[in-house]
């Protein structure tokens, strides 16, 4: 790859800030807005500015930007919260950029498999039908018909559930005796922080060498899993074995995710399942 590219990351928080450090170890110019810089790792550059507010952020680079990552997290997680966050905030990059003249080369759009709707636990693929109706992913599809239709090239990229360090939800609930039922398999699926970083990063590699993108990546490990498999591994490994008295399960959704459309990109996850990303956070490394 001939010369330096530049990357701009709106909403850089957990997963924006290991993209960064990828990026800046190839020798990249990262930049990062949030509002707190503080947290940003040191080769990220500071970029204080609020996705929620219409001035554009004092500090705004000049010179051209060649790349977009937009990878906002809601606040408040209602529709107002959603809307804020994903259209409003994407609106508002984009309209900075253009205040500026700057004409990336292509934007990602950080998006959510939440987008799909299936229930009986199909193998779906990009291609499949997006058609869930909860008040998230008709906002998440809108935001993402932002980035496609800014008459710049575009990516979404829809992510998996997301974990690791920090992200430990499901290992509290089965520390507490979380209880899932097996029948029928409610299928999750679910991608490392780590490995989605590295998958914005291939992305961002393949087409400053000139690949060709499609509009649409997956972003979801090898191993889509029964959550009762997840959670009887889980208990194994933690030495839990009392019961909670209720079944609690936060999704109605259940689908098995394909990543063949990455991995030809060359992607590959570190953590190809639930096993060994587990293993790590419950290792400590």
């Amino acid at each position: 790859m001939s010369g330096s590219k530049s990357l701009l990351i709106a909403g850089c928080g957990d997963v924006g800030s290991r993209l960064g450090l990828r990026m800046a170890d190839q020798g990249w110019r990262v930049l990062g807005m949030r509002r707190n810089v503080a947290a940003l790792p040191a080769a990220i550059e500071p970029l204080a500015g609020d996705l929620h507010a219409d001035a554009c952020p004092p500090g705004w680079p000049q010179g051209p930007l060649d790349y977009l990552v937009y990878c906002a997290a809601a606040i408040e997680h209602d529709e107002a919260g959603y809307r804020a966050a994903y259209i409003d905030g994407l609106r508002r990059v984009l309209g900075w950029l253009a205040q500026h003249g700057q004409r990336p080369r292509r934007i990602f759009f950080a998006s959510s498999s939440g987008v799909y709707g299936q229930q009986q636990g199909e193998w779906i693929d990009e291609d499949a039908p997006a058609e869930a109706q909860s008040f998230s992913a008709v906002i998440m599809r809108e935001a993402e018909r932002v980035a496609l239709d800014s008459g710049l090239a575009a990516t979404t990229v829809r992510l998996t559930g997301l974990y690791g360090p920090g992200r430990e939800w499901l290992l509290s609930q089965v520390r507490g005796g979380y209880r899932v039922s097996e029948t029928p398999p409610l299928y999750g699926n679910r991608i490392h922080v780590d490995d989605a970083a590295g998958l914005f990063a291939t992305l961002l590699q393949a087409d400053a060498e000139g690949a060709s993108l499609a509009d649409c990546y997956l972003g979801v490990d090898d191993e889509p899993a029964p959550l009762h498999e997840v959670v009887g591994w889980l208990r194994e490994q933690l030495g839990v074995s009392h019961w909670s008295d209720e079944q609690r399960v936060r999704r109605a959704g259940s689908k098995r995710c394909r990543n063949a459309r990455a991995r030809a990109l060359g992607w590959a996850p570190q953590y190809p399942s639930y096993r060994e990303g587990y293993a790590a956070i419950i290792g400590g490394h």
